[in-house]
């Protein structure tokens, strides 16, 4: 028997793995066979080699930086490096499609599926496309959508909006467990803060000298990043994580509100969950702006509330946050509007129809 084979790639931060965390074990539980090439250190050797039954390839990959920098000049040599590598995998696994969700791990690995005429499909999460996924465009035969308004930045032809593909297990979670997970009670609403994958300096230590205050209205789970947690803290309804993983579906079960980062990913999780959300996009001199573009659009659907980080001090995030908890009920009758299209199933036909 001749078995399927899918290739996933995609990295750099959490957000370029979600979307293909949701779809593996669907493929997993068709027979499948699944490969995932990635880079040698990046968060999506963390998250996919968790997984039973995939098979990680480790690639040399550069980075597509919008500054000067020694390294650019060695980052070509480093792409060329690992298209090479990715074209040898790609031929001794041959798998019938790729699937891509970004990062700029994933360049090599397209300009691979071009060479080896492996049939590729690019997720894109943003509202804008990032520089990887525009390098990438050429090299795939599909190109998807997950805000209506990308498909005006994305080649017409071979472009389709499909929406969010949310992970099915995200709707499972228990709330008293999330609650007994985070060692907080019925008492008080909880306030889940998320600063991506990487923790957020700046929120972290805002937060941290808001407490006082924080804490006379909400619980907190904090998920702060690896390296992060501050361990000189030790108050009541305050609860400290680095990373959260299989838990994940219980704490959001248990957060009544959700403090975050704007990535794409993530919010449209928060929406899908229903749970009323302040934004704090990464700044333009941190990113290339993505993220603020997504919680504009998410602000004006009344979807979220939005703080720039320039603007965020103790003042302005308990102000904020008391203007999230008075809009909460206007908000979830928003998202209660928000019509889940039946994204994953339309991406796995796209694949299918792709990958014959």
């Amino acid at each position: 028997m001749t078995h399927k084979r899918i290739l996933f790639t995609g990295g750099g931060t959490a957000g370029h793995v979600i979307v293909n965390l949701a779809l593996i074990p669907y493929y997993q539980e068709k027979g499948w066979e699944v490969d995932y090439i990635g880079s040698k250190a990046g968060i999506e050797r963390k998250l996919i080699e968790k997984l039973n039954g995939v098979t990680y390839h480790p690639i040399s990959t550069g980075k597509l930086r919008r500054y000067a920098s020694v390294e650019n000049i060695k980052d070509p040599f480093k792409v060329l490096k690992g298209t090479w590598q990715a074209v040898r995998i790609i031929r001794k696994q041959k798998p019938k499609v790729i699937f891509s969700k970004g990062g700029f791990v994933s360049v090599p690995v397209l300009l691979a599926a071009k060479l080896t005429n492996v049939p590729a499909v690019i997720h894109e999460s943003d509202y804008t496309p990032g520089l990887a996924n525009k390098i990438a465009m050429p090299f795939a035969k599909k190109v998807l959508a997950t805000f209506p308004e990308t498909m005006k930045y994305l080649p017409e032809k071979k472009s389709e909006y499909v929406g969010a593909v949310i992970r099915d297990e995200l709707f499972q979670g228990e709330k008293e467990r999330g609650r007994t997970i985070a060692g907080l009670n019925s008492q008080k609403p909880v306030l889940l803060i998320m600063g991506g994958s990487g923790g957020s300096q700046k929120i972290n230590e805002t937060v941290r000298q808001s407490l006082p205050k924080l804490l006379s209205t909400f619980q907190i789970i904090h998920i702060c990043g690896e390296g992060k947690i501050d361990r000189s803290i030790n108050k009541l309804g305050y609860t400290q994580f680095e990373y959260v993983h299989d838990e994940l579906k219980d704490i959001f079960a248990a957060s009544d509100f959700i403090l975050s980062r704007a990535g794409s990913n993530a919010i449209f999780e928060f929406l899908a969950l229903r749970k009323p959300m302040l934004l704090i996009p990464l700044s333009r001199q941190a990113s290339r702006g993505d993220q603020i573009i997504n919680a504009k659009s998410f602000a004006e659907k009344r979807y979220a509330r939005v703080l720039e980080e320039e603007s965020l001090t103790e003042e302005t995030l308990v102000k904020e946050l008391d203007l999230l908890r008075e809009h909460a009920p206007i908000m979830i009758d928003t998202m209660k509007q928000y019509q889940t299209e039946q994204s994953r199933e339309r991406v796995l036909a796209i694949l299918e129809e792709v990958g014959k």
